[in-house]
């Protein structure tokens, strides 16, 4: 029989601890060593949640609207879902509606005679609060009170201020002379009642971002105007004017997108009368589609749509002039 003799390891401690690390890697190492060499993954760890909110809340509605646009839905193919195509006939519809013109008129209407108050109001009033006198900041606080109540709120309590028979705008009228006004019920003032509930409403977000973007310009700067015998408008319009340009930019920009989606003061106040003449594309949109015991979701979308073009053009306009003010 055959002995095999097994010789005994005679390398030192060191070098037999040595050559068994190397053959046997730790776990440790060994994780390491499948760890993923691109350094993105965490990147895209971060983007996939706003990503997916993107896609959820504003893609999908997006694509949804534009399909209800381009078919004829009713209300049992909304539930089915076998609506027919019909390409731009809803869009043809609405233009060929006797409504469109008016709504137009008065989205137009609405939106510039909104945005030229509400930023200038605000502007007055963060020049005016910059000053830094007592109860600035009391003051500018209460300011923010129409900003911060529901719109459910402002829009009710402008509809007691302005009704014909017990509105107080009526009672401070006839306490010096002057008859009632039916403000909600006259075809000749109806916009104009929605036109004031919103420019109260939206100066006291003007009044914040324009306060924000004054407290960015350098004291010194009217100071070295004051000692050179600039006055006080001389310094608004050469300094204060031309630093807030960025800041009235994006202001003015917010306040377009937000004015031409206005539905619930207006829906409100007058429902888009009498007559259709506070009418606009938001309150016609809402007409079409859930307004009527026969609603119409193809124009009703295709309005919709439209007030989407009209709020992404604005926005590439918007979007080239900074880029032309950056490379000037």
């Amino acid at each position: 029989m055959n002995h095999v003799t097994q010789m005994p390891d005679r390398r030192p401690a060191q070098v037999r601890k040595g050559a068994a690390a190397t053959a046997a890697p730790r776990p440790a190492d060994a994780r390491a060593r499948r760890r993923p060499t691109s350094p993105h993954w965490a990147a895209w760890a971060f983007l996939a949640p706003v990503t997916l909110y993107l896609a959820l809340f504003y893609a999908y509605p997006l694509y949804r609207n534009l399909d209800l646009s381009l078919r004829d839905y009713t209300v049992r193919s909304f539930v089915q879902g076998d609506a027919p195509f019909t390409g731009l006939a809803n869009y043809t519809k609405v233009f060929d509606d006797p409504t469109f013109a008016p709504a137009l008129l008065h989205t137009v209407v609405f939106t510039a005679v909104c945005l030229v108050f509400q930023y200038a109001i605000g502007l007055a009033l963060a020049v005016f609060f910059h000053q830094h006198f007592r109860l600035s900041a009391t003051l500018r606080a209460l300011f923010l009170v129409p900003w911060l109540l529901p719109l459910i709120v402002s829009a009710s309590t402008w509809s007691w201020m302005l009704n014909s028979d017990s509105g107080i705008v009526n009672a401070a009228l006839h306490a010096v002379g002057v008859g009632p006004v039916n403000w909600l019920t006259s075809p000749d003032w109806s916009l104009t009642s929605v036109i004031l509930a919103n420019i109260w409403i939206g100066v006291p977000f003007n009044l914040v971002v324009l306060y924000s973007g004054l407290q960015s310009i350098p004291a010194s700067l009217y100071e070295a105007a004051a000692l050179d015998g600039a006055n006080a408008w001389q310094r608004f319009w050469r300094i204060t004017f031309p630093l807030l340009r960025p800041v009235s930019a994006i202001t003015l920009l917010l306040g377009l997108v937000y004015t031409l989606k206005v539905f619930d003061i207006i829906w409100i106040m007058t429902k888009g009368g009498p007559a259709d003449s506070s009418t606009t594309f938001a309150t016609w949109s809402y007409q079409l589609g859930f307004g009527n015991l026969l609603p119409a979701f193809g124009p009703g979308a295709a309005v919709g749509n439209l007030l989407v073009v009209a709020a992404l053009v604005f926005g590439l306009i918007y979007l080239k002039v900074q880029r032309k003010q950056a490379l000037s």
